[in-house]
């Protein structure tokens, strides 16, 4: 898994209204911050993302509690595992980017092929098709939002940010 890089600032693909905030009013914390890996999309890559994104949130000092840490690694796990089943063919590379902002963490996957998802209720006799559903539970259950956008150039972007802080009850 190759590091694309830092940038000082978390940015968001979409702005939309949902997303969180683009950077913090007193200027950027020492663990914020813009980090965009790349690999193939074979089945190998599913942990080196996950190891990944645990060393980087460890590395920069993320105030992530163990809950949102957990959490995250099984989106980050989901998503690579959908790209790699789902858009190989397509898209023989993947992008994996963490977005850190004073109050958030946001992680997507990138991949070249043009179908977006949906997730779709499982039956109890299914073996597989949960991935999303699951991505949709641990992002509601943080008080995050998720979506899946699609880039210039035709392929998509799913994303999920969780807030730093549990929400307030």
């Amino acid at each position: 898994m190759s590091d694309d890089g830092l940038g000082a600032r978390p940015r968001l693909q979409g702005g939309g209204a949902a997303a969180p905030p683009a950077h913090s009013p007193g200027g950027p914390l020492s663990y914020e911050g813009v980090w965009r890996f790349t690999a193939q999309a074979v089945d190998a890559s599913v942990p080196q993302a996950r190891r990944a994104v645990r060393e980087l949130l460890a590395r920069q000092g993320v105030p992530a509690s163990d809950d949102l840490v957990h959490g995250l690694l099984v989106i980050v796990s989901e998503l690579v595992t959908n790209a790699v089943k789902h858009a190989a063919l397509l898209s023989p590379m993947l992008a994996v980017e963490v977005a850190v902002g004073a109050e958030w963490v946001r992680v997507s996957v990138e991949d070249d092929h043009p179908y977006r998802p949906t997730a779709l209720e499982a039956t109890s006799g299914q073996t597989g098709g949960r991935g999303l559903l699951l991505v949709r539970e641990i992002t509601a259950e943080a008080g995050g939002v998720c979506d899946v956008e699609h880039t210039a150039s035709g392929g998509k972007v799913i994303w999920a940010a969780l807030p730093l802080r549990p929400p307030v009850t």
